[in-house]
């Protein structure tokens, strides 16, 4: 007797045909994507490829020019975000939208907390919340202030708040690009146990080992149209390379050996309570090197205290052999240090300006304030974009319409393009594809080329050793170890950071 075929399950979220303009140009072109319940399903392609429209006409921010959209075999024409959600349709952004001052409780029943007697029943809101959060296994107390949270904790209130108001289908746009490896791990595990319960989960990321890792099947967008889809047990990462970026991206061979002049840029027992302790080093002329530590180990001191947003509890700062007065943000630049935050969109561009604009900031700030010179901003500008190859569809565009690699090149232009004695960079890959990454690496080489010392931040161990030529490894705001980049393996980097030793 012929065994009975098992019937395909239908799609928790399906498009076909998927096509959006702006202006003239093609974000999408005839794209189809298909997600089955309790399915990981990756969607990957560089900066521009049109994963973030396609994310946006799946949680009803946009609607398409073209094609069809099934929610649980249902068609769906004119979505909005509120429909979308009222559908099972929630999305966790990269850049976390919780209220910082309200409770996770709060936050987790922001706009429906429960009532009593016409009143608000923070009992029942905390008791509600305790057991949302026990039941996804997030061990985050209901009371705790959001602001307070780490990364990792905010991400995963941003999951739990999404399934509780019934999400079926879940969009996870690069939900641990800030994270250490531990931090990741939490995430993942909370993915894979959304999964078990039959939840579809979209997952974008730029690190594509995890994409292999943690995803069923993974997606390719590139130039706005459909590549490839495959089963991440059928695929690997050279594959995925190159689907992403056909022939246009070179090979990021390791950087040639530097011989660093004198010292520049130099921390003496630098300290910001508990989660820096006394960090010394110095950088020279010329040379890289990385702070590499776990998220929270006090690598992610350095910015506010080197920038001057804030003062150290101890320690000194010095550029050039001269003492930087602590908090203080002019001290800091006009003694030629440059400080590049991993927070783009937080504390480094302003959303609401031009690119134009963005780039003018630094220059005008440190000139007249108070005056515009509007054609030579432009001109200027104009050999900034193209010395960091950002890219755009018009000219002197919003720099929020950018993708992460265009900001975060714009960003980098605003503070390097000029004459820069020393620099930290905060990971200044964070969100960006691999075609961008290897564009800012090839501008971090030129940086120390030219005679910059750069002090690079980072959590990523193979960024730390394509870039570095001598690591400090952080642990719990201390130091643990200081390595030459060329004689240490990535797997001892990852054990120093996560508390083991090296071979």
């Amino acid at each position: 007797m012929n065994a009975v075929p098992q019937a395909r399950p239908a799609a928790a979220l399906e498009l076909t045909g998927v096509s959006k303009s702006f202006g003239g140009a093609a974000a999408l072109r005839e794209v189809g994507f298909s997600l089955l319940p309790g399915e990981i399903h990756a969607l990957a392609g560089i900066n521009g490829a049109g994963k973030s429209t396609l994310v946006k006409i799946m949680s009803g921010a946009l609607s398409p020019d073209g094609g069809h959209l099934l929610i649980a075999g249902h068609a769906h024409s004119a979505l909005t975000p509120r429909r979308a959600r009222a559908l099972g349709v929630s999305i966790v952004h990269q850049h976390r939208t919780l209220v910082p001052q309200l409770t996770v409780a709060e936050n987790l029943f922001l706009g429906r907390l429960p009532t009593r007697a016409g009143r608000v029943d923070w009992r029942a809101a905390r008791a509600q919340a305790a057991r949302a959060l026990a039941d996804l296994g997030v061990e985050v107390p209901a009371t705790a202030i959001a602001a307070d949270l780490g990364p990792a904790e905010q991400t995963l209130v941003e999951i739990a708040r999404e399934i509780q108001v019934g999400g079926r289908v879940l969009i996870l746009d690069e939900p641990t690009a800030t994270l250490g490896g531990a931090d990741a791990a939490r995430v993942h595990r909370i993915v894979r146990t959304l999964s078990a319960r039959g939840i579809a989960v979209v997952y974008i990321s730029h690190h594509l080992d995890e994409v292999l890792d943690l995803a069923d099947r993974v997606t390719v967008l590139r130039d706005g149209r459909h590549v490839l889809t495959a089963s991440t047990a059928e695929t690997d990462l050279p594959s995925l390379v190159r689907a992403m970026t056909g022939d246009r991206l070179a090979e990021t061979r390791p950087r040639t050996a530097r011989t660093p002049g004198r010292a520049v840029l130099e921390l003496r027992d630098l300290s910001a309570g508990p989660r820096l302790a006394g960090l010394s080093l110095t950088v020279r002329a010329g040379e890289v090197v990385a702070v590499l530590g776990c998220a929270g180990d006090g690598q992610t001191q350095l910015f506010p205290l080197l920038s001057g947003l804030r003062r150290p509890s101890g320690g000194d700062v010095l550029v050039g052999g001269g003492r930087v007065p602590p908090g203080s943000v002019t001290a800091a630049l006009a003694a030629g240090l440059r400080c590049v935050t991993g927070e783009r969109l937080t504390y480094g561009l302003v959303p609401g300006l031009t690119v134009d604009e963005n780039l003018d900031l630094t220059g005008r700030g440190l000139r007249r304030p108070w005056s515009v010179r509007w054609r030579r901003m432009h001109r200027e500008a104009a050999g900034a974009r193209t010395r960091f190859g950002v890219t755009t569809i018009r000219p002197d565009p919003p720099v929020a319409t950018l993708s992460g690699g265009n900001q975060q090149k714009v960003l980098l232009a605003r503070w390097l393009d000029r004459d820069v004695t020393a620099c930290l960079l905060e990971e200044p890959t964070n969100g960006v594809d691999v075609a961008a990454k290897a564009d800012i690496h090839r501008l971090i080489d030129g940086l120390a080329a030219r005679g910059a010392a750069v002090l690079l931040a980072s959590a990523d161990v193979d960024e730390v050793l394509r870039l570095a030529d001598r690591v400090l490894v952080v642990r719990s705001g201390r130091t643990v170890a200081d390595l030459p980049a060329d004689r240490v393996s990535r797997d001892d980097l990852v054990s120093l950071s996560v508390g083991g030793t090296a071979s």
